[in-house]
């Protein structure tokens, strides 16, 4: 992603048009490594992810007006869970960007796979999901991969990242997919107890009301650290329009992500969005490796093979499940 100074750093935001996962890449790729620099451009990305929540709220009004749905009445208990999964989203959002920050993103992807374990622990003790056997099975080897990658750690650190950041930023990915499985946890839970399961229309209140509450946390944060400022300034290296375009599709994009995710905890389980969220870690490694050049290391690729066996043997347990249970 992009930093404050050194007007060659723009390249990073104009990346995260197009994935998250990519957002910071093209800043390991620059000379200066500097960690308050790197730490600025997290903040500013963390805050352009959130920066959409007017979308689902948008999405919302023509079932509104079309009387296909009516706003859920606030609580004082929908709005303490609002408050509280937006807190937690604004940090998991500021974790994540420092992790890509300093790792390569086929690296940072590949941990990030750890959500899927996770999902299913949060899963079981506060979601109250049944594991199968299956679902245990894909956990164990997706985390074997991690360790994979854990245990290669040196061979794709990016040029002028230290040791000690880059076991930052490996330690902040794995908080980031923690944290992130725990706030879907609590989704389902809201969903379940709280808002109920009506129709599909609470997903973007829930989506809208959590986006809003992370975008006031982020935007205070960015405030005291002085975030805005260096957005103007970047901004007027870049281009204003081209800046500007950027940093819609980064929010847009993202909010799309989100919905994806939320949707599938609300139709399914918190489990099964964690399965899908790690369908993205081959799409990001092969990415990152073609049009980043990322190391890709014999353990990385042993790494991958272990991710992808793990979710697709999950898929495969599942779907006998479902036939067995059909049948």
């Amino acid at each position: 992603m992009d930093e404050e100074d050194g007007g060659h750093r723009h390249h990073a935001i104009r990346a995260a048009s197009s994935s998250p996962d990519v957002a910071i890449e093209e800043a390991n790729t620059k000379p200066d490594h500097s960690p308050s620099l790197k730490h600025k451009a997290a903040e500013i990305f963390s805050w352009a992810a959130v920066a959409g929540w007017p979308l689902p709220a948008l999405l919302l009004l023509p079932l509104y007006l079309l009387g296909k749905a009516s706003p859920t009445p606030l609580s004082l208990a929908l709005c303490f869970w609002h408050v509280l999964l937006g807190f937690l989203s604004a940090a998991d959002n500021l974790m994540y960007a420092w992790a890509y920050a300093y790792l390569p993103a086929s690296t940072a992807s590949l941990v990030a796979a750890s959500s899927l374990a996770f999902s299913a622990l949060f899963g079981r003790a506060i979601a109250k999901t049944r594991l199968s056997l299956s679902s245990l099975n894909a956990v164990v080897v997706i985390t074997a991969g991690v360790v994979v990658v854990a245990l290669d750690s040196g061979s794709d650190r990016p040029p002028g990242v230290t040791a000690r950041q880059y076991a930052l930023g490996f330690t902040l990915d794995v908080l980031g997919s923690a944290l992130h499985c725990l706030i879907f946890a609590l989704s389902e839970l809201v969903f379940a107890r709280v808002l109920g399961r009506r129709s599909f229309h609470v997903v973007l209140e829930q989506q809208a009301a959590v986006s809003l509450c992370a975008f006031v946390f982020t935007s205070a944060g960015l405030a005291a650290a002085e975030g805005f400022p260096a957005m103007r300034r970047e901004a007027a290296r870049f281009g204003e329009a081209a800046y500007a375009n950027e940093m819609v599709w980064t929010a847009v994009t993202f909010q799309l992500g989100v919905l994806g995710g939320t949707g599938a905890l609300f139709l399914a389980s918190t489990v099964f969005a964690g399965v899908l969220n790690a369908v993205r870690v081959p799409l990001t490694s092969v990415a990152a490796v073609i049009w980043f050049h990322d190391p890709m290391s014999g353990f990385t690729i042993l790494a991958l093979v272990i991710t992808v066996w793990g979710f697709a043997s999950y898929m495969v347990g599942h779907a006998s499940v479902k036939k067995t249970s059909a049948s």
